[in-house]
């Protein structure tokens, strides 16, 4: 069946919704004050997460826009290093062994660009000066072209569960359009290396949308991919913001499939991994039946944050190291992004925070209904009032609303429920929902 186009009252280019308030809201009025506030109100006991953001690669990738810089040098990962141990030692003395961290995150940038002895250096510092659960998951951005057998056995000491594998896409022609070489038998040995220490989870991250993919050169990159049998896969749109991300402009916008070539890209790859058994979660993510996600989506309990989708309930993500983002009960904190301003600042005893923002009732009405509808299409306004009240009732006339108007939106046994493709709706129902999106001068994605 085709896709139901989006009524003409919906945006076509939306955030992705990983946090509400989204980071454009955020400002300099959240300080390191602020923070150590929220992180003197977490109790004993409460459940924690933690993201440790490694901003170095060894290659720069155009079509990357998250925040990292290219080095050929160690030096600066090693200084680096020590201003994020140092930020773990000033968080852990605030915490003063309140909370229990379940999951620990290493992202970047290329997290395996760390030598095996600095590996373990920062999981020795966060066991040092943060309580950890016994059943602590580690989860680690893999780069095939950094990791070597003296890494992986480092991980595997450490305890690593769950191994993500940027692939985005096989074809040599796309790769160097997008300045990333990576051969099938690289990935494949790297998956050999962390099934033979006996890691559970390896996921992948595949792209739509790169300059001159086309719909054969996706399929031939899914079925490799899907021969090594990854617990987990993300299917993720090329998003091309060249004024956000200076170095997409290396990428040639003539080259990109139009609006039509990437929607004909992604039914075709969601069918290939739906066909091999993959359940779909959320809005780009598919997972075997057994796994940890696809047991939270079945079971209503899939959440989202800077990440993407997961099964971590908790509320508390605090984010370790330069330009990462901190989610605490109260409101959302961000680092400086610059490693000079962040080392600095760590040097002298403080914080790295740069912007935030603190979150009203509102905010978090409105957050609520917009992460169930990213991640289960629907809400129920029962469960609306009996969280938030009488201030639920203005979302709620807007979702009424949406529903009588082919908003996107239908009432159906008692919950509020997308219409027509739910996987290319959400992103934009929700964003009616966005009470800081009109007006607003930010530029964001294509929403297919």
């Amino acid at each position: 069946m085709p896709a139901q186009p989006a009524p003409a009252s919906l945006p076509t280019t939306v955030p992705r919704y990983t946090s509400y308030p989204t980071a454009p809201q955020f400002h300099a009025g959240v300080t390191d004050e602020t923070v150590l506030g929220w992180l003197e109100g977490i109790v004993p006991g409460e459940r924690l997460s933690l993201y440790l953001h490694i901003p170095y690669c060894e290659r720069l990738c155009w079509f990357c826009a998250c925040h990292t810089r290219q080095t050929l040098r160690y030096e600066p990962v090693e200084a680096y290093l020590r201003s994020l141990i140092a930020e773990i030692r000033l968080v852990g003395a605030r915490l003063g062994g309140r909370g229990m961290v379940g999951d620990i995150h290493w992202g970047g940038g290329s997290p395996t660009i760390l030598k095996p002895e600095h590996m373990r250096a920062l999981q020795r510092a966060i066991a040092d000066h943060v309580t950890c659960a016994p059943e602590c998951r580690l989860g680690v951005e893999i780069e095939p072209s950094t990791i070597d057998a003296a890494r992986l056995d480092a991980l595997s000491e450490l305890g690593l569960r769950r191994a993500s594998i940027g692939i985005q896409d096989f074809d040599p022609r796309v790769q160097a359009a997008i300045n990333r070489p990576q051969s099938f038998e690289t990935t494949a040995a790297v998956v050999e290396g962390l099934r033979a220490r006996g890691v559970p989870s390896v996921n992948f991250d595949l792209v739509y949308g790169l300059p001159l993919q086309t719909e054969a050169s996706l399929r031939d990159t899914i079925r490799r991919a899907l021969t090594l049998a990854p617990e987990r896969i993300a299917l993720f749109g090329y998003a091309h913001v060249p004024w956000f991300k200076k170095h997409q402009t290396m990428i040639d916008a003539a080259s990109l499939p139009g609006p039509e070539a990437r929607l004909a890209l992604v039914r075709e790859a969601e069918a290939m991994i739906a066909a091999a058994g993959y359940q779909p979660v959320g809005i780009d993510h598919f997972a075997l039946p057994c796994d940890s996600l696809a047991r939270a989506a079945r079971e209503g309990r899939l959440g989202r944050n800077f990440q993407g989708y997961t099964d971590d309930a908790c509320r508390t993500l605090i984010g370790l190291g330069a330009s990462s983002v901190s989610r605490f009960a109260l409101g959302y904190a961000q680092n400086v992004t610059t490693q000079g301003d962040y080392a600095r600042r760590i040097a002298e005893g403080r914080l790295g925070t740069a912007k935030g923002v603190a979150l009203s009732a509102e905010d978090r009405l409105r957050a609520y209904v917009i992460e169930r509808l990213m991640c289960d299409f629907s809400f129920s306004p029962a469960d609306l009032r009996r969280r938030f009240g009488a201030i639920a009732e203005p979302v709620l006339a807007l979702a009424s609303l949406l529903a009588q108007s082919d908003g996107g939106l239908e009432a159906a046994d008692g919950r509020f429920r997308l219409t027509g493709d739910p996987r290319r709706m959400a992103r934009l129902v929700a964003a009616q929902f966005d009470a800081y999106r009109e007006g607003s001068a930010t530029r964001h994605s294509l929403a297919v």
